[in-house]
């Protein structure tokens, strides 16, 4: 699983790189604040319920939660499922309103 920080997601994103964001909150987090991912919560995706990506097995998702913990928990979930490239951003939406919105 890789490791990403809000800058290094942000230039990725802003230079057009094809990325698949998967926010792990609730629904109620995500509808506050989000920066474009497909919701599926963590517990959807630590019961296998993945269908909305079960074809994305080949592609780079990048998980990101409130604070990255919950995140970190699906990328290794999805990495067991068969996900090959996963990445984890770090600090999550907390991080991400600090240093890029803030």
């Amino acid at each position: 699983m890789q490791q990403l920080t809000v800058n290094e997601l942000k230039a990725r994103l802003d230079a057009g790189e094809k990325i698949r964001l998967i926010d792990v909150r609730e629904p109620d987090e995500h509808n506050e604040f989000n920066i474009g991912g497909t919701l599926i919560p963590l517990g959807k995706i630590m019961s296998m319920q993945i269908e909305d990506i079960e074809d994305c097995k080949d592609e780079e998702l990048i998980c990101y939660c409130r604070s990255g913990q919950r995140s970190m928990q699906a990328s290794l979930m999805l990495e067991t499922l068969g996900f090959s490239r996963v990445g984890n951003l770090q600090g999550g939406m907390n991080a991400w309103r600090e240093t890029v919105t803030g």
